[in-house]
């Protein structure tokens, strides 16, 4: 039917919109952008996605929950600590030098930076940040609990060093550093762990 508007896949058009944030960042991708990726007009896209920060909201959930989801699977696994953040290590390292796709994580590098009016949007990214680093101190506080880490083993620095490793990951993989580089650094960046086990 001729001027019948096509229709359009929202979860198509929900992941083709979190690959542009995730590449170009928050503040990078414009309605513009948006209009050229998904392939329809900025009105249907505000139709389906209210606005262009809750679309990006959406898009980082979706990458939470698929991609990104790779650290709460490793977290979670039923692996002795030091098995589980080499999973999630190496597993970071895979997503995150993937070829053909963006690179790192979308979590660390859509808003690192931001303008004013964008503070929210990096605040909430922040969020998530600090929620992923929480988790890995959990996760280290349990193995304590359970006799697998020295009682005076500061499990909160462990955490902390973690989490920086694993945002520095997708840092070094965004400057194009290979793989095999990146995985070859988890061997000694395991050495804090091994003198924290019991």
């Amino acid at each position: 039917m001729a001027g019948r508007p096509r229709e359009f896949d929202r979860a198509q058009a929900l992941a083709k919109a979190r690959d542009l944030f995730w590449t170009r960042g928050y503040e990078g991708v414009s309605m513009a952008d948006l209009v050229a990726a998904l392939g329809i007009a900025s009105a249907r896209i505000y139709a389906a996605f209210g606005s262009k920060e809750q679309l990006f909201r959406e898009a980082v959930e979706l990458y939470e929950t698929g991609e990104g989801a790779f650290a709460v699977h490793a977290l979670a696994a039923r692996l002795n600590v030091r098995n589980a953040l080499v999973r999630m290590l190496e597993e970071a390292v895979l997503l995150y030098t993937r070829s053909g796709q963006p690179q790192g994580c979308m979590v660390v590098t859509a808003a690192t930076n931001t303008s004013a009016e964008n503070a929210g949007i990096a605040d909430w990214l922040a969020q998530h940040r600090r929620a992923r680093t929480q988790s890995l101190i959990e996760r280290l506080r349990d193995a304590q609990a359970k006799g697998e880490l020295r009682e005076d083993a500061d499990v909160q620095a462990l955490g902390d060093y973690y989490a920086a490793l694993l945002h520095g990951l997708s840092v070094q993989a965004r400057d194009g550093i290979a793989a095999a580089r990146l995985l070859a650094l988890i061997v000694p960046a395991m050495a804090p762990l091994d003198l924290a086990l019991a």
